[in-house]
């Protein structure tokens, strides 16, 4: 089947490549090209080609998805929230990536850090607060090189003019590069790297969920799931794809009917 739905995007004039990394991911589409990854498994390919397929379609509908990123009243001319509420549902069902799983993961033992270490440093400054300025810790700080600890949790400080010396500090091994440091600061720098940690996560899961909420992501996994799995694609988005199917069979989605049609043929017998 990947044969002819190449041999078909090409008769329309896409440059189709199947040789490349697709840009690290298993495809890409952009100017009327599209990259299938030579790194993807055999099954993974036509659900791939259709997945960039719609992104051409989508394409000729709005010009500019490449910067927009698409709007989802045009592409279904409806502007019935729960369109996008059943896409998302859709895009988790195709693409479990989605989902940020390993992320939430990780951003929950990273709080789980960050209380821990607020715990020990109550021991022995119980008024500390996390929201306000741990004022000993700062005069503390302002005379040790483990202010560099703050920005960075691992540092080379160069030091001489002539005969240069190095120093390397670790959050790692706080209480070995400076013993004098009491034993709550040293959790504190900890924390403060965990919280930095946490920033760190959270932009990663922001960017994660912006990528795969853009209206042309999410119109490509629709068409992705409606070839995957019909049946439940439509159960999970029964408002979404009856209006998809409408403007399909209307002819709206340009040369997705006969593609999906061709499909359809070919999995029926």
């Amino acid at each position: 089947m990947e044969k002819y739905l190449i041999e078909y995007f090409k008769s329309l004039g896409i440059n189709v490549q199947t040789s490349t990394k697709a840009r690290g991911h298993q495809g890409f589409y952009l100017n009327n090209r599209i990259d299938i990854s030579k790194n993807i498994p055999k099954e993974r390919i036509v659900p791939t080609l259709l997945h960039e397929f719609a992104h051409y379609v989508h394409s000729k509908i709005e010009p500019q998805i490449a910067k927009s990123g698409g709007n989802l009243e045009v592409i279904f001319k409806d502007n019935n929230p729960i369109i996008k509420e059943e896409l998302v549902k859709i895009t988790n069902f195709v693409d479990k990536n989605s989902l940020c799983e390993r992320l939430y993961a990780h951003k929950k033992i990273t709080q789980e850090k960050i209380k821990y270490y607020d715990k020990l440093i109550k021991k022995d400054y119980p008024k500390f607060q996390r929201s306000k300025k741990f004022k000993e810790f700062e005069r503390y700080i302002k005379k040790s090189n483990a202010k560099y600890l703050l920005k960075y949790d691992r540092v080379k400080i160069v030091t001489g003019l002539f005969k240069r010396q190095t120093k390397v500090y670790s959050i790692n091994t706080i209480e070995q590069d400076f013993c004098d440091m009491p034993q709550a600061f040293a959790n504190y720098l900890r924390l403060n790297s965990y919280r930095k940690k946490q920033t760190r996560i959270t932009n990663r899961i922001n960017k994660c969920k912006k990528y795969y909420e853009r209206p042309t992501e999410l119109f490509a996994r629709l068409v992705e799931g409606l070839y995957i799995d019909e049946e439940y694609t439509r159960s999970i988005a029964p408002y979404t794809t009856e209006i998809f199917y409408k403007l399909l069979n209307d002819g709206y989605y340009k040369e997705l009917k006969n593609t999906l049609q061709y499909i359809e043929t070919q999995t029926t017998f």
